[in-house]
């Protein structure tokens, strides 16, 4: 750089309005003897069953005090919790079916059946979000109507809809919908081809009334293509699990079946299931046998995105034992939900079998049903929406062995405290403050030399504490340089 460029701007980071998480590198200037782990949900368990899907996560509705759920099977269904686990499918009166009215059907069953715009049958409801901040309470539910696009409606309690006269969002029959409460925009992932195959495409609207032309976002590539043959590989292989009833020897490429995006810390986190074709499927279906996997992505801007752990899956296949859901398709419904202790709760759709009877009796003779014991019931009760849970901030942590260290970006350090999310359990974490442009402790803030009492334990929420007695109050910017030994920091912040 010669005398008359200026020097590189200083990027400084905001620990009090945003967590600072490990997801990406935005917080961190070094690290050394580090690693990062992706760490998948505890999985809880299927919550509804019968051979349902969602592409909604389950809203709190604050006016009932009670979680709200939309899904979908044969017709689309309405369920509610008090506590986000146990759900009740209470009768709703509002649509006959089979005679009766005794049901839990939230959405016309003749308005779902054929899309005209001209006559206002808009086709399935696939989306439903609870807007509280919209002042019009015929508004208060924001929904996505499918068809071959997405047509945008609005509703006072999520049973009745009215259609938006503005053009629908162009998408195939994939997609996912979050309101960014942040930002207050509404945004669309839906889905469009690519060379790559099914790709993800984003439409925005600040007022849902009109949205923008979809953009795309992300797409798979080549790695994921090696991927695939890998994790083809792996199932055909291993006998736990159920193979599908075509496997050719294409070498196929690896898709992007849908991607549901969670705002989250001044970051989206972005779910996409990756679709990985094993055969295919003669016409007239022209579809492939498969397995869907999660991943995880993350970006700062919607845009570009960042694929997370070296690909590494967030929620994985399980085996095939007459129990489980997960055994061949895994999706989320909707974007995980982060509770008011800052848990996040990740409701998914597990999927059992990856393909139909019919499939299985003229390519495969029903051998591999015979081999894992499969009944005509695991067909018939073919998916669950499942639950697993996850710590707050816990996606991402960065991990020291014996000495690992991460030195911060600089940010404003004004007052209050500084507060970390870390698992010590056996080992330590230490952090001192050092000056955000010469790197050098600040008198009473030095580990080495005014070495204070170490975090140990395993807290989401620990104040760091130092010999220093006087506030927080720096004038110039300041870093955190954390020492850690056998020990897993998820984030920090100041409050």
């Amino acid at each position: 750089m010669s005398e008359a460029d200026p020097p590189d701007e200083i990027q400084m980071i905001d620990p009090r309005k945003h967590r600072q998480l490990f997801i990406d590198d935005f917080a961190i200037e070094t690290e050394t003897r580090t690693t990062r782990t992706l760490h998948s949900p505890k999985k809880w368990g299927p919550v509804i069953t019968g051979g349902i899907q969602s592409r909604t996560c389950p809203q709190w509705n604050s006016d009932k005090n009670l979680w709200e759920w939309w899904y979908f099977g044969g017709h689309v269904y309405y369920a509610t919790s008090e506590d986000g686990e146990h759900w009740e499918k209470p009768s709703l009166g509002l649509f006959e079916w089979n005679g009766s009215k005794e049901n839990n059907i939230a959405y016309d069953p003749e308005g779902q059946a054929a899309f005209d715009p001209s006559q206002k049958r808009p086709g399935r409801l696939y989306h439903c979000v609870r807007d509280e901040t919209d002042p019009d309470p015929n508004r208060r539910y924001k929904g996505l109507l499918s068809a071959s696009s997405r047509y945008p409606a609005v509703s006072p309690d999520g049973f009745h809809w009215t259609m938006i006269d503005t053009p629908p969002i162009p998408s195939q029959d994939e997609s996912q919908f979050t309101h960014d409460r942040e930002s207050g925009r509404f945004l669309a992932f839906v889905k469009q081809p690519t060379e790559w195959g099914r790709s993800v495409w984003l439409s925005t609207s600040e007022d849902f009334e009109s949205f923008t032309d979809p953009t795309l976002i992300f797409h798979t590539d080549e790695i994921d293509r090696e991927n695939r043959r890998r994790r083809v590989r792996e199932v055909v292989d291993n006998p736990a699990y159920i193979t599908p009833p075509i496997v050719d020897d294409e070498d196929y490429i690896a898709e992007c079946y849908n991607m549901a995006v969670l705002p989250y810390e001044g970051l989206y986190v972005g779910f996409p299931t990756i679709f990985n074709p094993f055969g295919a499927i003669p016409p007239p279906a022209t579809n492939f046998t498969r397995i869907n996997q999660i991943e995880m992505s993350v970006s700062r801007d919607l845009m570009h995105w960042d694929r997370v752990a070296d690909r590494s899956l967030f929620i994985g296949l399980e085996s095939f034992d007459g129990e489980n859901y997960g055994c061949s398709q895994l999706l989320m419904a909707g974007h995980p939900v982060v509770r008011d202790d800052g848990e996040i709760w990740c409701y998914y759709n597990a999927l059992r079998t990856p393909g139909s009877i019919e499939l299985y009796r003229e390519f495969d003779r029903c051998r591999e049903l015979t081999r894992l014991g499969v009944k005509p019931g695991h067909f018939e009760d073919s998916g669950a929406l499942s639950l697993a849970k996850l710590r707050p901030d816990g996606f991402v942590s960065i991990d020291g062995a014996e000495c690992g260290t991460v030195l911060t970006k600089p940010f404003d350090l004004k007052g209050g405290n500084v507060y970390i999310n870390a698992d010590a359990t056996w080992g330590e974490v230490y952090a001192e403050i050092v000056d955000g442009e010469t790197r050098k402790p600040h008198d009473g803030f030095w580990v080495p030399g005014e070495r204070p009492d170490p975090f140990t334990g395993d807290d989401t929420r620990a104040r760091l504490r130092w010999k220093h007695p006087h506030d927080l109050v720096f004038e110039k910017p300041v870093r955190l340089k954390f020492y850690l030994r056998h020990s897993r920091l998820y984030s920090f912040w100041i409050e």
